[in-house]
């Protein structure tokens, strides 16, 4: 017998590998008329690893102290062999995630993937969502720069016009009455261990929920049927659909292949794109930059601020808004997922997006 076959009966008697093979892989069958837009849970997961392989590469240089942060970004940048390129992995890779998670947000509502009591599904990937953008804001503090300090200072502040608890809740998360060392510290301490750790338990959450529940259906061609919801817990099932692997393996593996290509054509070919001049610039509590911005995911909340007369109103509507999506499978409880058959649900979707890029614009050039 050959060593590599002996090695694979060796394990396969003691795991049972070909057994999981057969059942998880080839047998998971998914619906045939599955597209595109379901491999973007893929593609996050493959994003999210190449972050925390980066990130750990990054931890070796990296230095989270107020007068040497920036120095060491820098020394990361010029003289560590490659040290650019997983920077850059990094920094711009946290953008393409949040473009992932936005495109696969809207792809589930669209086709009204929550349904199916799948609240949980829902509720747990709203809440990665979420988790990720403050893995982002915690992250944009750590270079030291003059766009990452005042960038922390202005989205700090806004917790301030919260009544009677502002001004503590803003200490709280600067650990001081400034952006200083010990918000370096308390910010690090929750990008490195404190929001992954809570991040990876909600991502095996929801992947559980997903593969408990069971795929849904595409909402599209003549042989949809809508599941009928019933009174017990039932996986749903697709017996003439199409094996994971290799058939839909193949598509994931492709389009996590486009999404690393064009994360890596902005590096090599704009990698400006992410990155004003003051993001080069140390550092300095004295010298305000002029149109400090945060990123573009978080300009629609900037803006909403400086639309409504106070703070915090636009807070209150911003919690309002966050809120019924979070809770929109409990409060859309039609059995119909046809986006044809829901033109209510679609025009408000349509322009709910509109929206998002009009405000976000607007907080770009205002």
């Amino acid at each position: 017998m050959q060593p590599v076959k002996w090695l694979v009966e060796f394990v396969d008697v003691r795991l049972g590998l070909k057994d999981l093979y057969d059942r998880e892989l080839r047998g998971y069958l998914l619906p045939r008329n599955v597209n595109v837009w379901y491999t973007l849970g893929a593609v996050l997961m493959a994003l999210f690893t190449l972050q925390i392989i980066t990130g750990i590469l990054l931890l070796m240089f990296y230095v989270p102290d107020s007068e040497k942060a920036f120095a060491s970004i820098q020394y990361i940048m010029n003289d560590v062999p490659f040290g650019w390129l997983f920077r850059m992995l990094h920094a711009i890779g946290a953008n393409v995630i949040m473009i992932a998670l936005l495109m696969h947000m809207l792809s589930v509502l669209f086709m009204a993937s929550y349904k199916g009591r799948r609240e949980f599904t829902w509720l747990t990937g709203f809440i990665i969502l979420n988790l990720t953008m403050g893995l982002c804001l915690t992250g944009y503090l750590l270079p030291w720069s003059q766009l990452s300090f005042w960038a922390t200072t202005v989205a700090t502040d806004a917790a301030g016009a919260i009544p009677v608890v502002g001004d503590y809740l803003v200490e709280f998360l600067r650990g001081a009455p400034t952006v200083g060392n010990q918000t370096l510290g308390r910010f690090f301490a929750l990008h490195v261990v404190g929001m992954p750790l809570v991040l990876l338990g909600l991502m095996g959450a929801h992947l559980f929920c997903v593969k408990r529940r069971g795929i849904s259906s595409p909402p599209f061609g003549p042989d949809y049927r809508a599941s009928e919801e019933l009174p017990f817990f039932e996986h749903e099932k697709h017996p003439n659909g199409i094996p994971f692997f290799p058939n839909y393996f193949v598509k994931d593996a492709a389009v996590i292949c486009f999404f690393m290509a064009f994360m890596l054509a902005i590096i090599f070919y704009a990698p400006g794109m992410f990155f004003p001049e003051s993001a080069f610039q140390k550092a300095d509590p004295f010298v305000t930059p002029q149109h400090i911005k945060p990123e573009w995911y978080f300009l629609w909340a900037y803006q909403a601020l400086k639309i409504f007369p106070s703070e915090i109103i636009g807070l209150g509507v911003q919690v309002v808004f966050m809120t019924f999506l979070a809770l929109l499978p409990f409060i859309d409880r039609g059995a119909e997922r046809r986006p044809a058959k829901r033109p209510l649900f679609v025009t408000c979707y349509v322009l709910g997006i509109l929206l998002f890029v009009a405000i976000s614009i607007w907080g770009h050039y205002s």
